[in-house]
């Protein structure tokens, strides 16, 4: 159950298919596609039950539950039972990413929805210009490579599927346009992200769907 009492440690969703939620940490919660999960991620590639967010004595601590895709901590890929510190990033099978706050009190930007609070990623779309933590990408994408980022970033957190994506890259042009054609696509827009922050792949590939902006909001210290 969503909560907001002050001093509790609290799991919030940020991008993903449940972007704006937030848990107060009380007792185990279930992670998973499975609709008796304490929190239910409706996506084919988490599995039914993902993982376990578990308070111990020593903290919060999070355990992969034999995950098929897996569960990432500050984007690496977790092997064993970790305890949480307070601002770090957890992902569910590349699908939905959470940040732990040990506390409500220490929560950025009170009040505001997710959607107007501070992201690593920000476009000024009608001067076709990106920034990554407040660095600009210089030279700017090409083209095709902003019409990219744009239908993502659009779309934050949401599945874009490759037809959408073909068609809002090449427009009238995109019958005929290959997978593979896409696929260079994304590694050079990929690439270009990289040469400013390579710690964080933004552009998700989510497999049989398509693919999703990972683009979280920036913790006030």
């Amino acid at each position: 159950m969503m909560n907001n009492t002050q001093e509790e440690p609290l799991f919030i969703a940020q991008s993903g298919p449940l972007e704006g939620q937030r848990w107060k940490i009380e007792a185990d919660l279930i992670l998973g596609r499975d609709a008796t999960c304490d929190i239910v991620i409706p996506m084919r590639q988490v599995s039914r039950q993902h993982m376990r967010i578990h308070p111990t004595p020593n903290g919060i601590q999070i355990e992969d539950l034999g995950s098929k895709n897996g569960t990432y901590l500050n984007g690496l890929l977790l092997q064993e039972p970790a305890l949480l510190n307070d601002g770090d990033e957890v992902q569910v099978s590349l699908a939905q990413h959470f940040v732990f706050l040990s506390s409500d009190a220490t929560m950025p930007l009170e009040g505001l929805p997710l959607d107007m609070q501070k992201r690593r990623l920000r476009v000024d779309l009608g001067a076709r210009r990106v920034w990554i933590l407040e660095k600009e990408i210089d030279p700017p994408l090409s083209a095709s490579q902003f019409n990219l980022l744009q239908i993502l970033y659009e779309q934050p957190g949401e599945v874009v599927s490759r037809s959408e994506v073909i068609d809002a890259v090449w427009g009238q042009a995109a019958e005929g346009v290959s997978e593979q054609a896409l696929d260079a696509l994304v590694r050079r827009l990929r690439d270009r992200i990289a040469e400013v922050d390579s710690d964080r792949e933004y552009i998700v590939t989510v497999r049989g769907h398509g693919l999703r902006m990972d683009n979280p909001v920036i913790l006030s210290s």
